[in-house]
Order: C-alpha cells, then sequence, then structure tokens
C-alpha cells in the first residue's frame, strides 16, 4: 500500500430516542487525502479534519489491527476512542463547548486488508455521561492514492 491514500470514512447514528428517524439518520461521509503506514503489526492512518464555522483543525490518528481500533483526535476537539469487540471503553471527550465523558461498547468490528484497499466497519453503541444515545456505524475505506 502507498504512503498516501484516499480516505472514506461515513458515520450513522441511529437515535434510539427519536421520534423522527428519517432525517437524523442520514449517514455522514467525509473523503479525504490521508497518510498511511504500516508498523509493528499495526495500521495508521493520519488526516486533518476541518470543522464548518469553526477556526482550527482536528488532527486525527486512527490505529488498528484486526480486533482493535484506536481514533485519536487532537486539536479543538480532544478525546482517544477505543474500539474492542465486547469491551466497552469510556473516554473523555473534549470539545470546544465543554468535556463530556463518552463510552462505546463494540458489538461486532470486521477489518478486511487487500493490496491496495483496506475496509474497516464497526458497529458499536455510545452513550454521552453514562446515559445511551445511539447505536453507530463507522464504515471506513483506505485506498491507495493511484498518483
Amino acid at each position: 500500500m502507498t504512503k498516501e491514500v484516499l480516505l472514506t470514512i461515513s458515520g450513522l447514528h441511529y437515535d434510539t430516542f427519536s421520534e423522527n428517524t428519517d432525517d437524523e439518520n442520514e449517514p455522514i461521509e467525509v473523503i479525504t487525502p490521508a497518510m498511511y503506514y504500516f508498523k509493528n503489526g499495526k495500521h495508521y492512518v493520519l488526516y486533518d479534519e476541518l470543522v464548518e464555522g469553526m477556526l482550527g483543525t482536528i488532527k486525527n490518528t486512527i490505529r488498528f489491527t484486526d480486533s482493535k481500533l484506536e481514533m485519536k483526535k487532537s486539536g479543538i476537539t480532544n478525546t482517544n476512542m477505543v474500539f474492542e469487540k465486547e469491551k466497552i471503553n469510556v473516554t473523555p471527550y473534549d470539545t470546544p463547548y465543554g468535556e463530556m465523558m463518552i463510552g462505546v461498547y463494540t458489538k461486532d468490528m470486521r477489518v478486511s486488508v487487500k493490496e491496495q484497499d483496506i475496509d474497516v466497519s464497526v458497529a458499536y453503541t455510545l452513550d454521552v455521561n453514562d446515559e445511551k444515545v445511539a447505536d453507530c456505524n463507522i464504515v471506513m475505506n483506505i485506498k491507495a492514492n493511484g498518483k
């Protein structure tokens, strides 16, 4: 796999308390250039994220194996989310509006590695300050950049 990649991340939150599920369950998708490398049996993807209406960026580092994914964000938001199948991980999530404690219970995680293409999917339950707020999915595709 090349060092320069194209990263596609889509996320879907199924709000368990909302009465209107049509509009709120729209997937959010980001397609961005990223840097990829493989070191000591772990895959790494690094990319910067711009947030509409805010100054500054979020530096994202995604590190994963077949059984564990870590998503570290630093900048205008800060967190280190950890996804491990059938485990709950709790971490602070610092935003410009304040800090909250989030928990993720990973129900399923799948990683498919091919020569020029990696697919990752994670299904999890999200809670904020000890209250369940949504069932969520993250789907990532890391594709070799054809430069």
